[in-house]
Order: C-alpha cells, then sequence, then structure tokens
C-alpha cells in the first residue's frame, strides 16, 4: 500500500508546523497508521548570517512557512485523521473537492525529499548518450554539475565538435 503513498500538502496556523507535525507523527503511532501515513516533513534550509560586527550565524529556516508536507495513502480516514489536528487550516488544493497530491518533480524541487545522485563518470571520460535525440552518439565530458543535475558533452555533430547538456541519467561510461 506504500506505493500508493503521495506527498500532499497542509496548510497550518502562522507558527504551529512543528506543533502539527510533533501531533500527526504522535497520532499516528497511537493509531497505528505507519503504512498510511509514511512521513511528515517541514522542509529546512541552512542559512549563515554575517552580523555587522563580522560575526557569523548559522541557523535553519523553513522554506515555507505555514506549511507541513505528508507522504501519505490518501483516503477518507487519513483526511479525517489530518485534518482534525490541531492548528491545520486544510488540505493545499481547491475547495470542497480532494486535495490533489505533488507530482515527483514538485516534490524534488520543492526540497521536500532528496534524490542521491551517484555520478560514474569525470570529466575527460568517454560517454554514450543513452536517451533523448542523440541516444547513441558518443562524446567527451566536458563538465558536470551535480547540483543541476548536469552533464556538458562535446559530441561531434556534422564534422564540428559541439558542446552539449544533458542530464546526469542520460549518459553512460564507453566501457574502454
Amino acid at each position: 500500500m506504500a506505493e500508493a503513498a503521495k506527498w500532499y500538502v497542509v496548510h497550518t496556523f502562522s507558527a504551529y508546523e512543528n506543533t502539527v507535525k510533533a501531533t500527526i507523527e504522535k497520532t499516528v503511532q497511537s493509531r497505528q497508521l505507519q503504512d498510511q501515513i509514511l512521513t511528515v516533513a517541514i522542509p529546512m534550509e541552512t542559512v549563515t548570517e554575517i552580523t555587522e560586527s563580522g560575526v557569523s550565524k548559522t541557523y535553519d529556516r523553513k522554506l515555507y512557512p505555514g506549511y507541513v508536507f505528508i507522504k501519505m495513502v490518501y483516503s477518507d480516514d487519513t483526511w479525517h485523521v489530518i485534518r482534525n489536528i490541531r492548528g491545520v487550516a486544510g488540505f493545499v488544493g481547491p475547495s470542497g473537492s480532494d486535495p490533489i497530491p505533488l507530482t515527483e518533480d514538485e516534490v524534488y524541487e520543492m526540497g521536500v525529499e532528496k534524490r542521491e545522485i551517484i555520478v560514474n563518470n569525470s570529466v575527460g571520460d568517454s560517454v554514450r548518450i543513452v536517451d533523448g535525440p542523440l541516444s547513441s552518439f558518443t562524446g567527451t565530458v566536458e563538465s558536470i554539475d551535480v547540483d543541476k543535475n548536469a552533464v556538458s558533452v562535446v559530441v561531434s555533430m556534422f564534422g564540428r565538435e559541439t558542446p552539449v547538456e544533458f542530464e546526469l541519467d542520460q549518459v553512460e561510461v564507453v566501457s574502454q
């Protein structure tokens, strides 16, 4: 049933995010709902501020104040559990209908879940393009940007060396 779980966004009262998260987690434990409500998250970022006196101060800041993200299997029961938590204003979505889950891309772009990217190639490696319009072309890795999920590959097209940018999973190392 966990495969059917999707990410939903819950709107909370101002500054209630941590309380809502803790209450949901406690309710999940007490009602044995671990197979239906899998994860409760408040996306955070680490911020470093340098004060006027030159002292640096590091702290965590909420990326989306007033919102809690929940990975769950949506049903009348889970809706009822979440909706009746003190501090929850409601699910994000059109009023009067079921909430709309986040797409997989939205989840990663918003920083709710992190993807672990393992880079199997390095600058100078010979690679084969395995996806897209240049599929089956080979080229040489010019640069890799893991943060942007991008690799720049110099490909020979029409007798010219042309740098082309791909996603990391669109290329594979050609075995020597």
